[in-house]
């Protein structure tokens, strides 16, 4: 019992800490007012008013910015869990403009970090890693401040919430799924997570794989290879019940505005590149090197005399953002049977995540760094706990390279000014600078 009670004070620091730092770092006009993307905010208050459509045309403000127009009405496409989180606060306001919806997801910015922590310390409680609490406590904020999260939790506006609530639900779907524990709230935290992020859908190998290893008669980590199909079809069939109802829910819903359970909108987003998406579709190879290349390899732009560099549209590669990561791919050799099979879960979850977001049509744009990695960042920092390599000066040196880049997105991403420091080519076609 003190045990537990430490492990949650630890995840309540973290939660004020991060929260303390996000906040402060966050412009004003984030917290004291709408933010100009509220397209959640409009989605609940149209629900409120027993509409799937916004009834009409998108404020002003919004400058019709990312809505899908069909059959002459105009819907939000975004999945629509964040929404849902914001219903019962534009439900308490006289108006929806006066719902200062930033700042609500601001405040569930700290809960991914936390609960991150919590599915460290039970892979080391449970014998999947060896790191220690302060270990753990180093890859939480390195997750925190050392990658784009940091950049995107203090954005405030749609596509960015809709990381910031993907990423939470992330963490709580990697905690739960830890030896298939806890296989309803792993369903639901999975579900909620798809719901709000697509992508994340391919993150059910995590939990597959701890229910394989741990129904498994005998030592679940020995080359015996039995399962106790009674717990298998338990554990499997209470993970299925809210994941299953919640994409049931999620079909209804694309069916019912688009005429295809397998629409969400993006297909007629109003945006001036809709002719790709009609060519090459929403998901497609041809991308594949476009993104791959900004994840990767994009840098800043530094042939401009009237400043020191200039971030692409496109943002910056991981590589440059977070260089820690290679810690997630260059595992120890000597790990045991029960840690190299943790990362193999966390390294296939990562990879099958990552998939759709380097086929899809947009890179990100616009943005300080490589956004999507949001969707697995979560799965990297497991696969950095469990494969024990040393968080050696190289690691730290690497860490602290890292917030300084995210610190300086954090502080500079569409702030005031900020066109000085950023290359914004609205056609989308320069990923690298030019000669």
């Amino acid at each position: 019992m003190r045990d537990r009670r430490r492990r949650y004070a630890y995840a309540f620091a973290i939660y004020a800490i991060v929260e303390i730092v996000l906040f402060l770092s966050t412009p004003h006009e984030r917290l004291s007012a709408h933010t100009p993307f509220n397209h959640f905010a409009l989605l609940a208050d149209a629900w409120l008013h027993k509409r799937l459509d916004l009834g009409g045309p998108p404020p002003e403000y919004t400058g019709f910015n990312d809505f899908a127009v069909y059959d002459g009405k105009y819907f939000v496409s975004f999945p629509p869990m964040p929404a849902v989180l914001l219903l019962p606060f534009v439900a308490a306001a006289p108006s929806v403009d006066q719902v200062k919806d930033g700042a609500v997801f601001l405040s569930i910015a700290g809960i991914g970090p936390a609960f991150l922590f919590l599915a460290l310390d039970k892979l080391s409680r449970t014998g999947r890693s060896r790191r220690s609490v302060f270990e753990n406590l180093v890859l939480t904020f390195a997750f925190a401040f050392g990658t784009v999260f940091w950049f995107t939790a203090v954005q405030g506006t749609v596509w960015f919430a809709a990381h910031v609530v993907a990423v939470a639900f992330a963490a709580l779907y990697f905690y739960a799924s830890i030896d298939a524990e806890h296989p309803l709230l792993a369903g639901l935290f999975l579900g909620c997570a798809v719901a709000t992020r697509t992508p994340l859908f391919f993150a059910v190998p995590l939990f597959a794989c701890e229910l394989l290893r741990t129904s498994r008669t005998g030592d679940p980590d020995g080359p015996y290879f039995g399962f106790v199909p009674r717990d298998l079809l338990r554990r499997g069939g209470l993970f299925l019940l809210p994941l299953c109802a919640i994409l049931a829910v999620l079909a209804w819903l694309n069916e019912v505005r688009f005429g295809n359970p397998f629409e969400f909108g993006h297909t007629y987003l109003a945006i001036v590149w809709k002719a790709r998406i009609d060519k090459w579709g929403m998901f497609s190879l041809h991308y594949l090197g476009r993104n791959a290349g900004v994840m990767l390899t994009a840098m800043p732009f530094i042939g401009d005399k009237t400043t020191p560099m200039r971030v692409n549209g496109h943002g910056l590669a991981l590589t440059l953002t977070s260089p820690f990561f290679v810690w997630a791919l260059w595992p120890r050799r000597s790990a045991r049977a029960k840690t190299r099979s943790a990362y193999l879960a966390l390294a296939v979850t990562a990879f099958l995540v990552a998939v759709p977001d380097l086929l899809y049509q947009n890179t990100g744009w616009i943005q300080f760094g490589y956004r999507f990695s949001n969707d697995f960042a979560i799965f990297l920092m497991g696969m950095i706990a469990v494969g024990g390599r040393k968080l050696n000066w190289a690691f730290f040196g690497c860490l602290g390279f890292a917030v300084l880049v995210n610190a300086f997105g954090a502080f500079t991403f569409q702030r005031g000014g900020y066109e000085r420091f950023y290359f914004l080519e609205r056609t989308q076609t320069v990923i690298y600078e030019p000669d």
